[in-house]
């Protein structure tokens, strides 16, 4: 038996804080470990009594009908939630559920935006991977070697195991700070480096190795900045920009953006994140200047075809993504059930996953390896991560995925 979701991460505290105590809150990767295709209230989650009666009414290739959800969604004190589902390597179907913002009319579609979280991180390394491709990155070498604007400390954890691509995009470099600040409409934007150095706030820390580089999986949302910043050093180009061409564009992600702050321009399209009581954030949502780490815009119906476009990498099917080589790589194992950017789960069916959760949202995204099967949710609420369980579970019962 697999084990249950994991939540130790959640920032509960940060998020019962009074709203203008919250200007810094603290993004969050739960890197749960799911039981993919099958039933999860085996673990006692609390699904809701609701749920058999759900799992009659909902079948195979056929969308949650809207009704069904909406005493979920109350329940759970959620006002949106978007899906997408994959069988046997396309988008079976998509559909979205619920309100841009509680209690006002605006609905949600297939097309509104959320924050993927830390699920912004896949998609960074396959970023990553293409630069490598192109001989600009590689995965072995000390990132000191090509970083410009800031360098990683060197001590006597790193002598003879430097900080390297591999280990930045596998937990495993050793660095500090697990998840990355977010800053309110108000708050004045730190750069990178001085996020990195620990003075964007006066009691924040500098991202530095505290253990040898190699030697254990330790999440760590700081070295995905030092990743963006080692892209944009090497290119001298935008993390948006390189983003876009080597990945969004390719894998047809064409309502994504890393963009931050996100353009007034589509303001009207995302949804407004929400406290666990279902109060909407004030501003609307935080922005993260650490892109690669937390700060893609997308949705579900996105995130599903760069699910799709990577599985066909690793099967040789299609390179628009990455070579199936990189593919491969990505999808091994480097430190514990950690490889390039994606959680791979020893148990159950070989498949690749991700999580997040930055205040005011928190998603899910898995894929099966050998049957390409899997599902992208996303919802717009600090207490959706049981929402998105049963929603799973549901979805899991209706087409038959077993372990």
């Amino acid at each position: 038996m697999c084990n249950a979701p994991s939540t130790e991460d959640t920032p509960r505290p940060l998020m019962n804080q009074p709203e203008e105590t919250r200007s810094h809150a603290t993004t969050v990767t739960h890197i749960m470990q799911m039981c993919f295709f099958t039933a999860l209230l085996s673990f006692g989650l609390g699904c809701s009594r609701h749920q058999d009666a759900l799992k009659g009414r909902v079948v195979a290739s056929t969308p949650i009908p809207e009704d069904a959800l909406t005493i979920e969604l109350e329940q759970h004190h959620v006002p949106g939630l978007s899906i997408a589902v994959v069988h046997d390597g396309r988008i079976d179907w998509a559909r979205a559920y619920g309100l841009l913002e509680n209690r006002k009319p605006e609905r949600i579609d297939t097309s509104t935006l959320f924050q993927a979280a830390s699920i912004s991180k896949p998609v960074s390394a396959v970023v990553a991977l293409r630069m490598v491709e192109m001989g600009m990155l590689s995965l072995d070498e000390d990132v000191n070697l090509k970083l410009l604007s800031w360098k990683v400390t060197r001590n006597e954890l790193t002598r003879g195991r430097p900080v390297t691509l591999r280990r930045l995009l596998s937990h495993s470099a050793g660095l500090t700070m697990h998840g990355v600040p977010e800053f309110s409409a108000s708050d004045k934007l730190p750069t990178l480096v001085e996020i990195l150095d620990g003075k964007w706030s006066a009691t924040a820390d500098s991202v530095r190795p505290v253990y040898q580089p190699g030697a254990k999986f330790q999440y760590s949302g700081g070295g995905y900045v030092v990743l963006q910043v080692l892209m944009t050093d090497v290119s001298h180009r935008t993390f948006e920009s390189l983003a876009n061409e080597f990945v969004l564009e390719p894998a047809g992600m064409v309502s994504s953006t890393y963009k931050q702050p996100l353009p007034k321009e589509l303001w009207s399209r995302a949804a407004v994140g929400h406290l666990e009581n279902g109060t909407p954030l004030g501003g609307s949502w935080h922005t993260l200047p650490e892109q690669a780490a937390g700060g893609l815009w997308t949705t579900p119906r996105d995130l599903a075809s760069f699910m799709i476009e990577l599985w066909r990498s690793y099967h040789g099917k299609s390179n628009k993504l990455l070579s199936q080589e990189l593919a491969r790589e990505m999808l091994k194992r480097q430190i514990d059930d950690f490889g390039l950017g994606l959680s791979l789960p020893s148990t159950g069916a070989f498949r690749f996953q991700h999580s997040g959760g930055n205040a005011g949202y928190r998603c899910f995204m898995v894929l099966s390896v050998d049957v390409p099967d899997g599902v992208v949710i996303m919802t717009n609420g600090d207490s959706g991560e049981q929402l998105i369980w049963e929603v799973f579970e549901v979805i899991a019962h209706a087409y038959g995925w077993i372990a």
